[in-house]
C-alpha cells in the first residue's frame, strides 16, 4: 500500500490502467534520460510495475532512493510533463 502523500502520478489511486501505463512508462524514460547507469534499478522497477502493479511499491521507493540531484531532476520534469497535460 501506498501512503496518501506518495499517491502522485503514476501511483495515485483509481487511474485507468492505460494511463498508468502511460504515466510509468512516461516517467522510465525520465529516470533513463536523466540518471543514465545511475538509475538503473529505478528503471527496473518501473519496468516491473508496468506488468505488476503490486510492485508499484518497490518503484517507488527505487524513484525515492535515486541520489538527491538525480530524484530532483527526475520529479521536477514529470512535474512539468504532467502539468502540461492539464
Amino acid at each position: 500500500m501506498i501512503a496518501s502523500g506518495d499517491a502522485w502520478g503514476q501511483f495515485a489511486a483509481d487511474l485507468d490502467p492505460g494511463e498508468r501505463l502511460a504515466r510509468l512508462r512516461a516517467l522510465r524514460a525520465i529516470v533513463r534520460l536523466l540518471c543514465g547507469p545511475r538509475g538503473v534499478r529505478a528503471e527496473a522497477a518501473l519496468l516491473a510495475a508496468e506488468t505488476r502493479p503490486v510492485a508499484d511499491p518497490v518503484a517507488l521507493v527505487e524513484v525515492l532512493a535515486l541520489e538527491p540531484i538525480d530524484r530532483r531532476r527526475v520529479l521536477a520534469s514529470y512535474a512539468a510533463l504532467a502539468q502540461r497535460g492539464r
